[in-house]
C-alpha cells in the first residue's frame, strides 16, 4: 500500500509518499481500506517537532493523521463478522496512520456510516464535528444570545455558525476575505465581517445595532481574540477552543475581575477528561450529518500524494472548511453543492 511517511522533523516536505507493506490487524482491531482522511491543523505542530498537544511526541518514522473513513476490508482475531465490509469513519486518537491507503483501528473507535455518506464529509464530522459538539455543550448557546465567532470559515467556525443560528442566536461571523464572509453569510450568520479590516470592531458594533455580544467562541487567539474579547459585554460568557494565530488570547485576572466574563476552554484536558469519554460526541457528529442537521463544509480535497500542499494551505490561512486527503480514488459525492468562492479560494463543498 502507499502511506505517507515521516522520518525527520520539520517544514511540509519532511514528508514523502512510499510503498509500504499491507497492514494487519491485530486482536480486537480492523483494518480500514481508507477514502479520506483528515487533516488537522495540529498536525503540522506535530510534523514540526513544535509538539502534539494532549498527545505525547511521535516515535519517527510515522505515517500521520488521526481520522480516516473507508470499508472495513480485513478483521483482527475477535472482531464480529458482522464489520468485515462496512462503511466506516473512525477517530484513531493519540495513534497515527491515517495519511495511507489502509489504516488500523480499534473496533470500540468504529462508527458506522451509511452508504451514501461521502467519506470526505464523514471524516470532517468524526474529528472536527465532535469538537463542535462539545464547544456547543460549553457554551450552552440560546435564542437569547448575540455571538461572535472567530474563524467563522474553517471548518469548526462553519459548524459553529449552523448550530448557534439554529439554537436562534443572533451571530457574527468574522472571517478575512470577501470569498470567505460569502461562504459565513450563506451559511446563516447575520453579520459577516472581515477581520482584516482596520477597524472592524467598530463595523461589527456599527452591525450589531445596539445589541451586545454576551458570547465570544473563539479558536484564532491572538490580536483578533483579544479585539473581540473587548466587545462582549459584563456577565458575558467566553470559550475557547484553540489559537491558529500561534498565540492565545491574551488575558489575565485583572481582565476577569475588569470585565466580569467568564472565560472556558472547551478542548484540551477538559475535552479529554469529559466523564464519559469523547467517542459519544463523534457519534452525535455523525448522526447530526445524517440527519442533515448540520452541514460540513470541505475545502476540495487534496490527493493522498499531496499531503505537503495541504499543509502549506491549511497554515497560510488559504483554505475554507475541512481540509481532507482524497484516498484510493475517492471523490466528491455528486449531491454536494458549492457555496461561493472567490479569488484565491477554491469554492468549498458543502453536503446539503
Amino acid at each position: 500500500m502507499r502511506a505517507v511517511r515521516q522520518h525527520r522533523f520539520g517544514g511540509p516536505d519532511v514528508r514523502a509518499l512510499e510503498e509500504v507493506a499491507d497492514l494487519r490487524p491485530g486482536p480486537g482491531t480492523v483494518r480500514i481500506d481508507v477514502a479520506a482522511a483528515g487533516v488537522h491543523l495540529l498536525d503540522t505542530t506535530i510534523r514540526s517537532g513544535a509538539g502534539g498537544g494532549p498527545f505525547p511526541p511521535p516515535e519517527l518514522p510515522m505515517t500521520p493523521g488521526r481520522e480516516v473513513a473507508g470499508r472495513v476490508d480485513a478483521l483482527g482475531e475477535g472482531v464480529d463478522v458482522r464489520w468485515l465490509g462496512r462503511p466506516v469513519v473512525a477517530h484513531l486518537g493519540a495513534a497515527s496512520g491515517g495519511y495511507a491507503e489502509q489504516a488500523v483501528a480499534p473496533v470500540e473507535a468504529l462508527i458506522e456510516r451509511r452508504e451514501d455518506t461521502d467519506p470526505s464529509a464523514a471524516v470532517a464530522m468524526v474529528g472536527t464535528g465532535r469538537t463542535a459538539l462539545a464547544i456547543l455543550e460549553e457554551a450552552a448557546v440560546t435564542a437569547g444570545d448575540v455571538v461572535v465567532i472567530t474563524g467563522a470559515a474553517g471548518g469548526l467556525g462553519t459548524l459553529l455558525v449552523q448550530a448557534t443560528r439554529a439554537a436562534g442566536a443572533f451571530v457574527v461571523g468574522l472571517a478575512g476575505g470577501q470569498a470567505k464572509l460569502a461562504l459565513v453569510a450563506s451559511l446563516g450568520a447575520d453579520v459577516a465581517v472581515d477581520y482584516r479590516v482596520e477597524g472592524w470592531p467598530e463595523r461589527v458594533v456599527s452591525e450589531l445595532a445596539g445589541r451586545q455580544v454576551n458570547l465570544l467562541l473563539d479558536g484564532v487567539g491572538g490580536d483578533t481574540a483579544r479585539a473581540a474579547f473587548e466587545l462582549v459585554r459584563p456577565g458575558g460568557r467566553v470559550v475557547l477552543f484553540g489559537y491558529t494565530s500561534g498565540t492565545p488570547l491574551p488575558l489575565d485576572a485583572g481582565d476577569l475581575f475588569a470585565h466580569g466574563v467568564s472565560v472556558t476552554a472547551a478542548i484540551g484536558p477538559r475535552l479529554l477528561s469529559r466523564p464519559g469519554g469523547i467517542h459519544a460526541f463523534a457519534v452525535r457528529a455523525v448522526g447530526e450529518l445524517e440527519a442533515g442537521r448540520l452541514v460540513p463544509v470541505v475545502h476540495p480535497p487534496f490527493p493522498l500524494a499531496d499531503a505537503a500542499g495541504a499543509h502549506r494551505a491549511l497554515t497560510g490561512r488559504a483554505t475554507v472548511g475541512k481540509v481532507v486527503l482524497a484516498v484510493n480514488n475517492a471523490a466528491v459525492s455528486d449531491a454536494a453543492a458549492e457555496a461561493p468562492g472567490g479569488a484565491g479560494v477554491p469554492d468549498p463543498v458543502i453536503y446539503r
